[in-house]
């Protein structure tokens, strides 16, 4: 029963609470796992977080828990980079598209990025501060 410094506004009612059961399992990197998840199931996701960290967690919970799509983008995975407008100017300067001098700095990198995400083109995981990851969303 919830006491005094009850904070689920029963105080004083005598009722019993009833709270969600949450599961949280170390080493995951916050990737959700079934209650009913086979110990095969369990073992590949363990292999695929302690190969690729943070990032396959994330990767793992964008394709909806599916293991599978999570190993399959690691196939169009662009890259690290310090920020998504780096990676835009990377990929538009390597395209051979030549930008004045003049008109360089009137361009927004970081805009383009938004919209590269924005229209499918590619994924953006953020790691850490200055660090996010690229795939292309073929």
């Amino acid at each position: 029963m919830c006491g005094e410094t009850c904070k689920h506004g029963s105080e004083g009612t005598g009722r019993r609470q009833r709270r969600p059961v949450t599961r949280h399992y170390e080493g995951f990197e916050g990737a959700r796992i079934s209650e009913y998840a086979s110990f095969e199931t369990v073992c590949a996701l363990a292999d695929f977080i302690t190969e690729h960290g943070s990032l396959g967690a994330k990767l793992y919970r964008e394709f909806g828990d599916d293991l599978e799509q999570a190993h399959a983008a690691f196939e169009d995975y662009a890259g690290e980079y310090r920020s998504a407008a780096d990676f835009a100017e990377e990929v538009t300067r390597d395209s051979g598209t030549e930008i004045p001098a003049s008109l360089d700095y009137y361009i927004d990198w970081t805009a383009l990025a938004r919209d590269m995400a924005m229209n499918g083109e590619i994924m953006v995981f953020q790691t850490g501060f200055d660090e996010v990851h690229i795939f292309w969303s073929r």
